[in-house]
């Protein structure tokens, strides 16, 4: 049984850090693209970055370049998220998600298994 466990996710005040990070187990997503999606209230879920297989090429949402990084440990089976100069409008559930590809993607159409979730919150 594959399960993707978030964790990480907090309130913070607006221009501080978190980092989450996405444990993978039941089976290895080392040749697998990983990635992260979040959903405001209200509003669709929405891509926020990715990573291919080997961790050497990501993409990202143009509201969050130059603040967030995505990245994994193949050998942890985990991918991370640091999220820096944190906004209020980055307030969202953030869900992990592996790809069917290898490469790095923005669709949720090759998206394999979702994370549950977790909450982070930005107070202004």
């Amino acid at each position: 049984q594959v399960q993707l466990v978030e964790s990480g996710g907090g309130l913070v005040q607006a221009g501080g850090s978190l980092r989450l990070s996405c444990a993978a187990s039941g089976r290895t997503f080392s040749n697998n693209a990983m990635g992260w999606f979040r959903q405001a209230p209200g509003k669709e879920r929405e891509f926020v970055g990715s990573v291919n297989w080997t961790g050497g090429s990501t993409k990202y949402t143009d509201s969050v370049k130059g603040r967030f990084t995505i990245s994994r440990d193949t050998a942890k089976n985990t991918v991370y998220l640091q999220m820096n100069s944190l906004k209020p409008e980055d307030t969202a559930v953030y869900y992990c998600a592996t790809f069917s590809s290898a490469a790095a993607v923005t669709t949720t159409g090759l998206i394999k298994y979702w994370g549950q979730g977790t909450q982070v919150t930005v107070s202004s």
